[in-house]
């Protein structure tokens, strides 16, 4: 999806802030299940993928700031981007100790581990043909 809608160096880094990501995503997981019996922990997930989406949304309209001070419109930069570690409002208690499903926290470490791996694959890629070019050698 990256490759179609962007292009150089906002794709490198639309990959990199993905990858930082879902490394943060892979840490606040492995938290979540070393706390599946502490009482009263709450749960705690990570958001980007909104974020990266609304910032590489072609239909916004992408405005210029002339001034620290004003306001900032449209689209955000690729290179600004975050993620953010939030509590989630979630009062269910599936373990009758806090609201740590173990299920879900193993099935958000494995879909976050192939998203990960993919997403290296696709930088991995994007460097190689860059390195292909920058030789002067035919891309493989």
């Amino acid at each position: 999806m990256l490759q179609i809608l962007l292009s150089g160096s906002d794709k490198n880094m639309a990959l990199a802030k993905t990858l930082d990501a879902k490394m943060a995503r892979q840490k606040v997981i492995a938290n979540n299940i070393a706390n599946v019996e502490t009482p009263g922990y709450h749960r705690k997930e990570v958001a980007f993928e909104d974020a990266l989406s609304a910032a590489i949304d072609k239909t916004k309209l992408n405005g210029t700031r002339t001034n620290a001070k004003h306001l900032p419109l449209g689209r955000s930069n690729v290179g600004d981007l975050q993620y953010e570690i939030f509590t989630p409002v979630d009062h269910t208690m599936p373990s009758g100790v806090n609201n740590v499903d173990i299920d879900h926290e193993m099935s958000q470490l494995a879909e976050n581990q192939i998203s990960f791996s993919y997403a290296l694959r696709f930088m991995k890629s994007n460097y190689a043909k860059l390195n292909s070019a920058i030789k002067g050698q035919p891309i493989q």
